[in-house]
């Protein structure tokens, strides 16, 4: 495996990306196959580095020490959309990791799964059963309709390339303030982070708020505090500080 701080994701022209994406065989990891196997992990990502799915397997694969290889897919292209990457993930969605001849995608499966398959690394979920309950419930609410409008609205493109000065609609408004409330909610017991100790429910959550705090919303100073402080942390810096290139909508 490549060391933690030099991950091998592979370079490929554009014109060489089909021909690249009809030659992976998720089965077939044969030496010299770009887009196989270059290590026993392998995330696969956005191109952008903006996807909070791919933050939170990133992340989550750093806090654990991790060595792994990416490769991008191309979501402007509906490259996850190719049969040869569709029968791989099942879903047809990024981000995806295969570990060996074995691959799973959506974002709390491949935590659930890293969680499971290398239990001697640092957990990212908690320990206590009850902990633990209470950061799949964050990280499920995060995903769901109640927050779609936030999602739609300010979209992670405007927190890594340009902002948005929109006013948030109707729906925007009241999905931000429930966002919010629960916020306040979870952190009501005085603590720094949702539990006892980081998880990455912290890291998901924060990725949430900062769709609003960046784009200037006046949120709690506690809020903007439990932000600032769950951004600051190494892991997250890393995605936060990547080099990204020039935007394309999708």
């Amino acid at each position: 495996m490549a060391a933690l701080g030099t991950i091998r994701g592979p370079t490929i022209p554009q014109a060489d990306r089909a021909a690249t994406l009809a030659r992976c065989r998720w089965d077939d990891a044969r030496d010299g196959d770009t887009f196989a196997r270059m290590s026993d992990l392998t995330l696969y990502r956005d191109e952008f580095w903006i996807s909070p799915y791919v933050f939170s397997c990133d992340v989550a694969l750093r806090e654990k020490g991790l060595a792994y290889d990416e490769v991008s897919v191309a979501l402007q292209r509906a490259e996850q959309r190719t049969e040869v990457f569709a029968s791989g993930s099942v879903t047809a969605r990024v981000p995806a990791l295969r570990h060996g001849d074995f691959v799973v995608a959506e974002s709390s499966a491949i935590v659930e799964y890293l969680e499971e398959a290398f239990p001697e690394t640092p957990r990212v979920l908690p320990t206590d059963v009850r902990e633990r309950a209470r950061a799949r419930q964050v990280m499920s609410w995060i995903r769901s309709d109640d927050t779609l409008p936030i999602r739609q609205e300010r979209s992670s493109a405007t927190m890594f390339y340009e902002r948005t000065d929109a006013v948030l609609s109707a729906d925007g408004a009241r999905a931000a303030t429930k966002l919010l409330e629960v916020t306040t909610r979870l952190l009501a017991h005085g603590g720094e982070h949702i539990g006892a100790r980081w998880s990455i429910a912290d890291a998901d959550l924060a990725f949430m708020l900062q769709r609003l705090i960046m784009n200037g919303a006046v949120v709690p100073e506690r809020v903007r505090a439990y932000v600032e402080r769950v951004w600051q942390r190494p892991t997250v810096q890393v995605f936060v500080q990547r080099e990204r290139p020039a935007y394309v909508a999708y």
